[in-house]
């Protein structure tokens, strides 16, 4: 069966240090662990690579891309020697063609740390090829799900499509920034934001129009634009939405539901 995933990948290499405040999310994702077996391939939709069109990396060997700052110079020696996934990529290049987009294969492209970092906790083994994929820099919220809806009949070869990115992306409440006050708002906000995200997802009586819409006006959601300034972290949801209603999954469930660096995240996750 099709398995497409939504994951919050935490804050920079932090997961992978022993950060107390990532230790329930790194516990979610040890445990995803037993989803990933038999899998011929892992396409990661990453919220840290916008490009013009959509974009696959297509090295048979990607390299490594520490597109983070200011960590312990360990963080900047990872390693995650998956190989890559040519032939998919050119598929997928080639499945979204068909609907319209125009698409990029990039042999440069390296893992990076939306990609590398749950990765070493989900797969540590670094067995299966893992293809990256990009978001449009548009942020266009329908574009995304439709290029979901193009990779839909890919899952049925034993692909496995995995959404990194955070459903709570607001920098300046995660680094601290805020007042008391405007903490506990942001806290509240953030509640409200997620228990609509729950229920535009996981709703098992809305049918695939209702879902499409509701992501495709996302920020008319409480708490929005608080909880997403600017959304690049919440769009590999709306590529998992379409992929996994191209692939006649049903309502997602929630894999991940607990505070994060303070406020609320979570996971889904489809078949």
């Amino acid at each position: 069966m099709a398995k497409v995933l939504f994951i919050p990948h935490g804050g920079g290499p932090l997961p992978l240090i022993g950060d107390p405040a990532h230790a329930p999310l790194v516990t979610a994702l040890t445990g995803l662990r037993p989803i990933l077996d038999g899998a011929k391939a892992i396409i990661v939709v990453t919220a840290h690579w916008e490009a013009e069109t959509p974009s696959f990396s297509s090295s048979a060997a990607p390299g490594m891309l520490y597109d983070y700052f200011g960590f312990p110079e360990e963080t900047y020696r990872l390693n995650y020697p998956a190989p890559g996934a040519p032939e998919l990529a050119a598929r997928a290049a080639q499945a979204l063609g068909a609907d319209g987009f125009a698409t990029r294969l990039d042999p440069e492209r390296g893992f990076d740390h939306g990609t590398f970092v749950p990765l070493m906790l989900m797969r540590p083994e670094a067995d299966i090829p893992v293809l990256q994929m990009s978001l449009l820099a548009s942020l266009d919220p329908a574009r995304h799900i439709a290029m979901g809806r193009a990779l839909g009949p890919l899952l049925d070869d034993g692909v496995v499509l995995l959404g990194s990115g955070f459903s709570f992306h607001n920098m300046q409440a995660l680094v601290g920034r805020l007042s008391p006050p405007q903490r506990t708002e942001g806290q509240h906000l953030a509640a409200d934001f997620h228990d609509w995200l729950d229920s535009a997802i996981c709703d098992p009586a809305a049918d695939a129009a209702d879902r499409t819409s509701q992501l495709t006006a996302w920020t008319a959601a409480p708490g929005a634009r608080f909880c997403q300034p600017r959304e690049e972290h919440l769009l590999p949801l709306h590529v998992c939405l379409g992929a996994a209603q191209a692939a006649g999954l049903p309502a997602a469930t929630r894999i991940f539901a607990e505070p994060l660096m303070g406020f609320e995240a979570r996971g889904y996750g489809w078949g």
